[in-house]
């Protein structure tokens, strides 16, 4: 295993806390139901579009909302460079630090596991969530970690070649294949014509689909896994894992001796690029760009988003010094896993806490159709002054 020695250990990028913070803040964002909002007030398009980017795409495409899992999956990627050099300076051997990373995989696949489960009568064994699937990747992105950027590239080509083949060569479905039964409806829109190249990666008719129907089913189940409504899928962790990678080579590039300025244009020409290139692929027909089944094409053109991103987050945050906005981003940032977990255990309960002790009008207050709009409001808050304290305390979750 090689050590990457070459350059001391860095200080920590608070830009790098202020992307993860603005992230997770749109995550925990979902509170305040913009949908909701905007089918109460159908004529403004205000609202429509602010709603459009707080909602996923039904398939290929790309909202706001759709980039909060690979710019997480990407950041990740991008602190592994700094998370190895500063241990090595802390003295961790390599193979101490490699046992750690699995233990760190197998926690944040069965932690996303865990939070799958609330609310249901049993263990709800499904991987297709942000944490489960950064867990199912991230040893082998941290072995990757110690390796020289060209072998990361290699791995990232041949993932991304490799899983788009496979999609490729699986056996479409025959004419017989009964699409209502895997819960796609009759005449859904995104449904590519059964002949062309493209219905390779239709929704729960292709390899990943087929794949999870084995192996969801070797797990203890309520009932027998026949789909997913979303489409998503177990084996997406890998081209997931390329999003990592992609992160992992930005890392490499903000420790490299370049000049901040010099970084901030090759990640954002990076974006750039990654962008056309993801385009031209969905275009073209080589492979749809759909997040939900995380083609190769999602992996290259969300990619280039989390590039522009840090690249818009470095320049300002660490290379012009405009930091003091950011810091209700970087109290959520350093507290990324804590935030996660409140967003999924105790958003509910505090809803019905502040409609308990304020009233069931107190969030009326800018009428009926904005209801749902401040009631999500007052609960960011709370979360906020949470993460706050914990902040003040020195509290950090870490994996």
């Amino acid at each position: 295993m090689d050590t990457p020695t070459s350059k001391p250990a860095s200080t920590r990028l608070t830009s790098l806390d202020v992307y993860r913070g603005f992230v997770m803040f749109l995550m925990a964002a979902e509170v305040l139901r913009l949908s909701r909002v905007a089918r109460a007030l159908p004529e403004s398009s205000f609202w429509k579009f602010l709603a459009y980017h707080q909602t996923h795409v039904e398939w290929a495409g790309c909202s706001l909302h759709d980039l909060i899992q690979p710019s997480f999956s990407f950041i990740v990627g991008v602190a592994l460079p700094y998370s190895i050099a500063s241990r090595l300076a802390k003295g961790q051997s390599p193979l101490a630090m490699t046992a750690h990373a699995i233990w760190r995989s197998v926690l944040l696949v069965f932690l996303g596991v865990f939070l799958r489960s609330t609310g249901r009568s049993q263990t709800n064994f499904t991987f297709e969530d942000t944490l489960s699937q950064i867990g199912l990747g991230y040893t082998f992105l941290f072995l990757l970690g110690f390796r020289a950027m060209r072998a990361q590239w290699i791995a990232l080509g041949t993932i991304l070649v490799g899983y788009w083949a496979a999609f490729a060569l699986y056996p479409l479905p025959g004419p017989e294949f009964d699409y209502a039964k895997v819960g796609v409806a009759a005449g859904w829109p995104h449904l590519a014509s059964p002949d062309s190249f493209v219905a390779h990666w239709n929704k729960n008719s292709n390899l990943a689909w087929a794949f999870d129907q084995w192996f969801l089913n070797l797990w203890p189940r309520e009932k027998p896994f026949l789909f997913n409504g979303g489409g998503y899928s177990t084996l997406s962790f890998i081209p997931t894992l390329g999003t990592m990678i992609l992160g992992l080579i930005a890392g490499g590039w903000l420790r490299s001796e370049r000049p901040a300025i010099a970084k901030v244009k090759l990640l954002a020409l990076a974006g750039v690029l990654c962008l056309v290139a993801g385009t031209l692929l969905h275009w073209l027909g080589v492979c749809p760009n759909v997040k939900r089944i995380w083609t190769p094409t999602w992996t290259i053109f969300s990619g280039g988003w989390c590039f522009l991103l840090l690249a818009g987050f470095y320049g300002v945050i660490d290379v012009w010094r405009c930091k003091r906005w950011a810091f209700p981003l970087v109290v959520i940032g350093l507290n990324s896993i804590a935030i996660y977990c409140m967003d999924h255990l105790i958003n509910g309960f505090i809803t019905s806490s502040l409609r308990t002790h304020l009233g069931p009008n107190a969030f009326k207050i800018l009428g009926d159709a904005c209801e749902p709009l401040v009631t999500g409001g007052a609960v960011l808050l709370v979360l906020w002054l949470i993460l706050f304290w914990m902040y003040r305390r020195k509290i950090f979750l870490r994996i």
